[in-house]
């Protein structure tokens, strides 16, 4: 028996010993300031931080060969958008001042400052922002992986579905047609309602929208989260006759007989629609890799503190947008003001400065598109849910203005403002309108 406990304890010591190595491999290559993410808000920290430090001093850690302008995809599926314009390589993109690393990272190890990618090699840092985006789960509804791209199945959050999305509503002779939305967080979390609109309006103007049942299916207990647009929202749907019905998850797609089962989570009954056409916005959560770091919170997003965007424990860490814990809708808006943020404070780390923390006030933006001319501009806090409106007017409204700026203005701002590092949100906008805002109800 002695013999037995001497082995296993040997053995367990030689394990330990085998994991803190590994834990502490040293770094293959060392930067200043390692950017986890080549996504809008990764791109945005890097540029501006890069020009400041100069070449070898910060790297990107990013994967694909491309880079695609997500928001631009609702028009894309609603006819109104080439896929073409949303996407540039990434070397196109990417900093001149950083170093692109064409890889990904596979685990953290905050105690020793490094990350490991996918190759096993070890980068070293100072500072690390991550900025990963968030992992969209196919498999966690039954069936649907299978089914995507295929009679009329679709989505707009796939490279690929979304090329078909418009061509399925063209196609469409009438019978249901289902919108869904996830119990998940979820990025843009206004698209899926986007599309819905602009599908019921596909289905007027192709003569079928009167034997059509547009029918939207949403986890949620309200069809948009802030009730000062929400509201307009609902009236609009019922005017439109959109069916709209509350808590309803889609768990399961029989691609064969077009079914799609959803759950009603009040009550957890079960319930078949027929479908002739189908969008599905999938459930989504935080990247794996992140969620098993030692960076993650309980619910696996990177854990930072709200107002300044650094670790509740790690200080040398930031994080924005889609991977971070920050309690606000997952938009690219969002990532514009934390981008500036973010930045500041780390710039003043990175100088030694003391400063007063930057601190981000939670806004995001949903323009909620409602027809190919029609577009309520919806900017707000998501840490308070009260609007934080750039122009002197209701945003409320349904504007055509609004849908050119949002259509035709704020995709070259994307390329050219935000990625390049000096777009950081439109306050400067909103503040230079103070004097003529109106007092709101």
């Amino acid at each position: 028996m002695l013999s037995v406990r001497s082995r296993l304890s040997s053995l367990s010591k030689r394990t330990f010993a085998t994991a803190a190595k590994e834990a502490s491999k040293p770094a293959d290559k060392k930067f200043k300031v390692v950017v986890v993410g080549g996504g809008p808000g990764g791109l945005s920290v890097s540029s501006t931080v890069s020009k400041l430090l100069g070449k070898g001093e910060v790297a990107v850690v990013e994967p694909s060969s491309k880079h695609y302008y997500q928001p631009l995809w609702t028009y894309v599926g609603g006819g109104l958008k080439d896929f073409s314009e949303s996407q540039k390589p990434m070397a196109s993109v990417m900093p001149n001042d950083a170093e692109w690393i064409q890889d990904s990272v596979t685990s953290f190890n905050p105690e020793n400052n490094t990350v490991e990618l996918s190759d096993g090699q070890v980068v070293g840092y100072e500072y690390l922002v991550v900025a990963a985006g968030i992992q969209i789960n196919w498999d966690a509804v039954k069936g649907l992986k299978e089914a995507l791209g295929k009679d009329g199945v679709t989505s707009n959050y796939d490279v690929n579905s979304v090329q078909k999305t418009y061509q399925f509503l063209q196609e469409f002779k009438g019978g249901n047609a289902i919108f869904t939305f996830p119990a998940t967080p979820l990025k843009c979390p206004g698209a899926p309602t986007k599309i819905t609109f602009l599908g019921e309006e596909v289905f007027r103007l192709t003569g079928v929208r009167d034997k059509t049942n547009v029918i939207y299916n949403t986890s949620a207990a309200k069809i948009f989260g802030v009730d000062h647009y929400g509201k307009v929202l609902q009236k609009l749907a019922d005017e439109r006759d959109i069916a709209v019905n509350f808590q309803h998850e889609l768990i399961e797609i029989d691609g064969n007989n077009h079914t799609a089962v959803f759950r009603n989570n009040v009550n957890q009954e079960l319930k078949s629609y027929e479908y002739n056409f189908i969008h599905v916005a999938p459930p989504q959560g935080p990247p794996k890799f992140i969620k098993e770091s030692p960076l993650a919170d309980a619910a696996g997003w990177v854990d930072v503190n709200k107002d300044t965007l650094r670790h509740n424990k790690y200080k040398n860490v930031f994080a924005l947008g889609d991977c971070s814990s920050l309690p606000t809708s997952k938009t690219a808006a969002a990532i514009t003001g934390q981008s500036g943020v973010l930045k500041t404070n780390l710039i003043a780390d990175i100088k030694g400065n003391k400063i007063e923390q930057s601190v981000y006030d939670g806004y995001t933006s949903c323009p909620l598109i409602v027809g190919r001319d029609q577009l309520i501009l919806a900017e707000f806090s998501g840490y308070t849910g009260q609007p934080l409106e750039t122009f002197p007017v209701d945003q409320r409204g349904i504007s055509k203005v609004s849908q050119f700026i949002n259509k035709e203005v704020i995709p070259p701002l994307y390329w050219s403002g935000l990625l390049n590092g000096v777009w950081t949100g439109p306050t400067p906008v909103r503040n230079l309108f103070n004097p003529l805002r109106p007092k709101r109800d």
